[in-house]
C-alpha cells in the first residue's frame, strides 16, 4: 500500500466514523493526511512525488493504532500527536490548553492595516496565550513587536514558555501569569490580541465530544458567553495606547456582545479570507466607550 491509498482509507474510515473535524482541519482527507505523516513521524506538508512512497507493514500499523485512538477516544488529534500548526508554524499542545485554531492568525500573517501599520505596533499583548501561538506568531511574522503572553494557568505558561524558547523568541515574547490584564496595567500596547472564553453555558452541552476533551475554562463563559468580554473590555482603557487598537474573537457571543453595547459602540466585525468569524475591533475611543457602559451597569 503507497502513501496515497492510505490516506484515502484513513479518510473514509473518519467519516465513517462520524468524528468531528475542527481542531486544525475542517475535512477527513486534510485530517487524514495529518494523521498518517504524524504517525509516520514526518510534517503533513508533503511533496506529490512522495504519495507513491510504499509503505512498510510496521508503518501501516503505526498508522492504524493511531487511528484506533482518535476514533475510540475522540480526542482531537493534536493531543494524541502533542503538536499542531497555525499561521504555517509548529507548536507543541497538550491537554492543559485548547487545540490552536483562532482565525486570528489570518491578521497576524497578513498584517493589521489599516487599523494600525506594522511601524506602529511595537508593544503588542495576547490575552490567555494558550500554547502560546498567537505571541509567537506575532512576533515571528513582525520582527520589530514585543509582546507579553497572558494567561492564568500555570501549565499553560509552562507549554508556552517551551514553545517561545523553540521558535527562539524569548528575547521578545514574555510569558506572564494574570487574570486578563490584571497583572500589567503598569504597561502600554498598541495591540490588544484576545481569543477568551465565550461558549454561553447552555451550548457547552451540545458542543460534539472533541470539545469535552479541551479544558472548560478555555471555553465556558457564562449565560451569554461574554462573562470574561465584560471584564477584558472595562480593563483594555488602563493599558491601551491612544493609537492603539483591541482584536478580540467571541464566536457565538458576537450578537450578545452587540446587545449588550446597545448600539452605542461602533463594533468593527472583521472578515476572513480562509473562515472564522465573531471577532471585533475596537480603537482606543471605542474601549473607553465601551467600558463606561459597562461600569454604569
Amino acid at each position: 500500500m503507497n502513501l496515497a491509498v492510505m490516506i484515502d482509507r484513513v479518510a473514509a474510515e473518519l467519516d465513517a466514523a462520524g468524528v468531528f473535524f475542527g481542531h486544525g482541519t475542517d475535512n477527513a482527507l486534510d485530517e487524514a493526511c495529518w494523521l498518517v505523516t504524524a504517525a509516520l513521524g514526518r510534517d503533513p506538508d508533503i511533496a506529490d512525488q512522495e504519495l507513491d512512497l510504499e509503505l512498510e507493514a510496521d508503518q501501516v500499523a503505526k498508522i492504524r493504532e493511531l487511528l484506533r485512538r482518535r476514533v475510540e477516544t475522540r480526542k482531537p488529534l493534536a493531543y494524541l500527536v502533542g503538536h499542531a500548526w497555525l499561521a504555517g508554524l509548529k507548536f507543541e499542545v497538550n491537554e492543559h490548553v485548547l487545540v490552536p485554531r483562532s482565525p486570528l492568525a489570518e491578521l497576524i500573517v497578513e498584517g493589521f492595516e489599516p487599523w494600525l501599520p506594522s511601524d506602529r505596533m511595537p508593544r503588542a499583548v495576547d490575552v490567555g496565550t494558550g500554547s502560546g501561538c498567537l505571541a509567537i506568531a506575532l512576533g515571528h511574522y513582525h520582527p520589530g513587536v514585543r509582546v507579553d503572553a497572558l494567561d492564568f494557568s500555570d501549565e499553560a505558561l509552562d507549554l508556552a514558555r517551551r514553545n517561545v524558547r523553540a521558535h527562539r523568541l524569548s528575547d521578545r515574547v514574555e510569558c506572564l501569569h494574570s487574570d486578563l490584564l490584571s497583572a500589567v496595567t503598569d504597561r502600554s500596547y498598541d495591540l490588544i490580541l484576545a481569543n477568551p472564553p465565550y461558549v454561553p453555558t447552555t451550548s457547552m452541552q451540545n458542543l460534539p465530544t472533541e470539545f469535552t476533551r479541551e479544558p472548560a475554562l478555555g471555553l465556558e463563559a457564562g449565560a451569554d458567553g461574554l462573562d470574561l468580554v465584560r471584564r477584558l473590555l472595562v480593563q483594555a482603557p488602563m493599558v491601551l495606547s491612544d493609537h492603539g487598537v483591541l482584536i478580540c474573537e467571541v464566536g457565538e457571543a458576537a450578537e450578545a456582545l452587540d446587545n449588550l453595547l446597545g448600539g452605542h459602540v461602533e463594533l468593527i466585525w472583521l472578515e476572513f479570507a480562509h473562515g472564522g468569524e465573531g471577532v471585533f475591533l475596537l480603537d482606543a475611543q471605542g474601549c473607553r466607550e465601551a467600558a463606561r457602559i459597562l461600569k454604569d451597569r
